[in-house]
C-alpha cells in the first residue's frame, strides 16, 4: 500500500534553507519514495518560494486564514510534489523567513504559522478537494499547530495521523496567552495538555501533546531531552510521551554532497584518491587568503552562538595557531561572537581567516579542502556538517553528544589499530578539553598513514537517506495498523 504523507516544514531545500531543517525537508521525498511512500511538501509562499511557482493555478482559497487572505498554489521540488501557501500579507516580505532584514523576529510571527498550520490541517484533515493523506508529518516550532488543529478542530474529514519532529528542542515557538483567541481552537484547547505552556501558549509543545508520535533526529538526542539541561523545560511532556519517542538520524543527499561529483570543487575525488584534495586545499587558502601549505588545515562552518561552542572555540584559536594549525571560518550570528573571530583573524593574519554570512558552494569547497572540521556544540540534534565531512574526507573533530556522538567514532586506539575510526570526539565543551582534541587531530595529521584511514573510514560510512527512509516508512506503517 502506498502511504500519503503530507511534510509540513517552514524550509526546503533549495527554495529555502536557514540551516539543516531545509536540508532535512527537501531531501525527505525522495528518501521515502523507495520505501512507497508518496510525500507532498507544504511550505510558505516566501517570494522565493513564489518566484518558484510563479503562474501556478490556486488549488484552494481562504478568505480568511486565522486573519488573512490566503491560496495554495502547485509546484514541484526535485521533482516531487510541492504545495505553497500563498498569503502575501504574511509571507511577501524581505528579510529572512523568521525575521526582518536586520534579524529581528517578526512581531507576528505567532499569527504567520498560526495560518501556516491551520492550512496543513485543512489538508491532512480533508477541507481542500482533490487531496487526502495517510499522515500529517510536521517539522519544528512553525508547524507545530498542524497537529493541534487537527486535534481540536479538524475540518471535519478524515484525519490523518500526525507526527511531529523536533529538529531543535531550543527552538519554541512561545507567545503571550493573548493570542489564543485569535487561534480559532476550542476553549477546551488552553489547558496543560493542549497548547498552553507556562501560562501562553507553545508551538512546538501543542505539537508534541498532539501527535500520535514524535521523532528528533538522532538516538542520543532523543534520550538527551529526557533530562532538564537538554530537555529545555518540554523534559516532563516528553518523559509522560516517552514510549511515542524514536531518534532517527538525518541522511545526506549524495546528489548534492559528493565529492566525486561535486561542481564546487576544484577537483573531484573519492576515498581512492585523497591526494587530489590538496588542489582544493590550495583554493580554499586562497578564498580565506591564508598562507598556502601542506599543515593542517581546520574549519569550521556554523552559526556563531553559544550552542555551537563558539565562545569556547574563540577562546582556543590562539592555541590552535601555536600548534602549527591554521583556520577557514564561515558562519553569522552573534555579534560579539562574529567580531570575536575577525579580531582572532586580525591577530593571525595568514593564519585565520574569517567570512561572516553563508556561501553554499564556498561550504562545499571547505568540506573538500580542509582537513579537519571543529564543531564543538553544546548540544547537537542531529548536525549535518559532520556528515559532510565525513563524506568528503575532512576529519570531524567533534562534542561528545547528540548526533555527533552518534555518527562519529572516536580515534582511540583501538579504534585506530581496527581501522574503524572516522574523527575525533571530545566531553565537555570547554577550552582546556578542545584544546586537547586539536592537539590530538594535529597528532594524528603528523601520521600520514593513521590520517589517511581515518578519512577512509569515515569517507566508506553510509549517512545516505537509505537507512533513515525506511525507519520513518515504518513509523508511517506502525501509526497506521495501530
Amino acid at each position: 500500500m502506498t502511504i500519503s504523507v503530507l511534510s509540513v516544514a517552514s524550509e526546503a531545500y533549495p527554495l529555502v534553507k536557514t540551516g539543516g531543517l531545509g536540508d532535512v525537508v527537501g531531501a525527505l521525498p525522495a528518501a521515502l519514495m523507495p520505501h512507497d511512500v508518496n510525500v507532498v511538501t507544504l511550505v510558505p509562499g516566501y517570494p522565493r518560494v513564489i518566484a518558484a511557482v510563479q503562474g501556478a493555478a490556486a488549488l484552494h482559497d481562504w478568505p480568511d486564514l486565522v486573519g488573512a487572505p490566503a491560496r495554495l498554489l502547485s509546484g514541484t521540488i526535485g521533482g516531487h510534489k510541492l504545495l505553497v501557501l500563498d498569503a502575501p500579507g504574511y509571507f511577501a516580505r524581505e528579510g529572512g523567513p523568521y525575521g526582518d532584514p536586520s534579524g529581528r523576529d517578526w512581531d507576528d510571527n505567532w499569527r504567520r504559522f498560526a495560518a501556516f498550520g491551520r492550512a496543513a490541517a485543512d489538508l491532512a484533515s480533508g477541507a481542500v478537494k482533490g487531496f487526502r493523506f495517510d499522515v500529517l508529518h510536521a517539522h519544528d516550532w512553525q508547524s507545530g499547530l498542524a497537529p493541534a488543529y487537527l486535534r481540536f478542530a479538524p475540518a471535519g474529514g478524515r484525519c490523518a495521523r500526525s507526527v511531529m519532529t523536533i529538529h531543535n528542542i531550543a527552538f519554541q515557538g512561545r507567545f503571550d496567552a493573548s493570542i489564543f483567541g485569535s487561534l480559532a481552537l476550542p476553549d477546551r484547547a488552553f489547558a496543560v495538555d493542549g497548547v498552553e505552556y507556562y501560562g501562553g501558549v507553545g508551538y512546538l509543545k501543542a505539537g508534541l501533546e498532539a501527535a500520535d508520535a514524535i521523532t528528533t533526529v538522532s538516538p542520543t538526542y532523543a534520550a538527551e531531552i529526557l533530562r532538564p539541561e537538554f530537555g529545555m523545560g518540554l523534559e516532563g511532556l516528553i518523559r509522560a510521551r516517552r514510549e511515542r519517542v524514536s531518534g532517527i538520524v538525518n541522511g545526506i543527499d549524495p546528489a548534492v554532497w559528493n565529492p566525486a561529483a561535486d561542481a564546487a570543487l576544484p577537483e573531484r575525488y573519492d576515498a581512492g584518491d585523497l591526494a587530489l584534495r590538496t588542489i582544493n586545499k590550495r583554493a580554499l587558502e586562497k578564498a580565506f587568503a591564508l598562507e598556502p601549505g601542506d599543515g593542517p588545515l581546520f574549519c569550521v562552518v556554523s552559526r556563531l552562538t553559544w550552542q555551537k561552542g563558539m565562545d569556547v572555540l574563540a577562546d582556543t584559536l590562539d592555541a590552535l595557531v601555536a600548534g602549527g594549525g591554521r583556520l577557514a571560518l564561515l558562519g553569522s550570528g552573534d555579534a560579539w561572537l562574529e567580531h570575536a573571530f575577525q579580531e582572532a583573524a586580525a591577530r593571525h593574519p595568514g593564519r585565520i581567516g574569517v567570512r561572516i554570512g553563508y556561501d553554499e558552494a564556498l561550504s562545499h569547497l571547505m568540506q573538500g579542502g580542509a582537513d579537519a572540521i571543529l564543531i564543538p556544540s553544546r548540544f547537537e540534534p542531529c548536525g549535518l556538517t559532520q556528515l559532510y565531512g565525513l563524506a568528503y574526507g575532512c576529519v570531524p573533530v567533534v562534542a561528545r553528544t547528540g548526533g555527533l556522538a552518534d555518527t562519529v567514532i572516536h580515534a582511540n586506539d583501538a579504534a585506530l589499530d581496527a581501522g574503524v575510526a572516522t574523527g575525533i570526539q571530545f566531553d565537555a565543551v570547554t577550552h582546556e578539553s578542545l584544546a586537547q582534541a586539536i592537539a590530538l587531530a594535529l597528532r594524528l595529521f603528523a601520521t600520514p598513514e593513521r590520517w589517511s584511514s581515518i578519512q577512509r573510514a569515515g569517507m566508506a560510512a553510509d549517512f545516505s537517506w537509505a537507512t533513515s527512509g525506511r525507519r520513518y516508512a515504518d513509523l508511517y506503517r506502525e501509526l497506521l495498523s495501530a
